[in-house]
């Protein structure tokens, strides 16, 4: 494929995240919650790194059933502390727990997806930047996702976080122009 986006780089997971997920509309609550849970799993690392060990956090994470985590304990998070195929982190095992509470919480008040597509009017923002150096890190709405969320009990969420995960469910199409990807997405949204 001709000029991907430049963080895309050679590595052929990477690759293919870029050319078939990232930046497609994700309308699915419990996937929404999934890629928000990894994009918190991923604060402080390359996100290559989760992509890598995608597929065992979803074994640890049974799928990452919000419902079924929603009941975890203490057992669960020490046995995810010991499954060296994905990132050991107490807090972050804890905060994916308590996210799950706070996801069922809202998916029975109006459901995740509405609440997340709602603050962007239900439809994709398409931008239609040049060059990687145009893109933000975070916006005003993804300051305001991650305020609302925190003040629900979210952990893992600040508006960096929440900005990369809204590029990565295609909430925002932050492909350059110049990306064989840029177009087809836009049409999806």
């Amino acid at each position: 494929m001709g000029d991907r986006c430049g963080w895309v780089g050679d590595d052929p997971i990477y690759e293919a995240y870029h050319d078939t997920e990232w930046g497609v509309p994700e309308w699915d609550s419990r996937a929404l919650w999934e890629k928000l849970i990894l994009d918190g799993f991923q604060a402080g690392l390359s996100w290559i790194t989760i992509l890598k060990k995608r597929d065992n956090f979803r074994a640890a994470f049974q799928g990452f059933d919000p419902n079924v985590i929603a009941g975890w304990g203490e057992a669960e998070v020490q046995r995810c502390l010991a499954d060296p195929g994905i990132i050991r982190h107490r807090g972050k095992i804890e905060a994916t727990i308590g996210n799950a509470r706070v996801w069922k919480e809202i998916e029975a008040e109006q459901g995740f997806d509405r609440y997340l597509w709602g603050h962007v009017g239900g439809r994709p923002i398409q931008n239609r930047f040049e060059s990687l150096s145009e893109v933000p890190t975070e916006t005003e709405i993804s300051r305001a996702i991650s305020k609302d969320l925190k003040k629900r009990g979210f952990k893992f969420c600040g508006p960096t976080i929440v900005y990369a995960f809204m590029e990565a469910v295609g909430m925002v199409n932050d492909h350059i122009v110049t990306c064989p990807c840029h177009e087809p997405v836009r049409k999806l949204g």
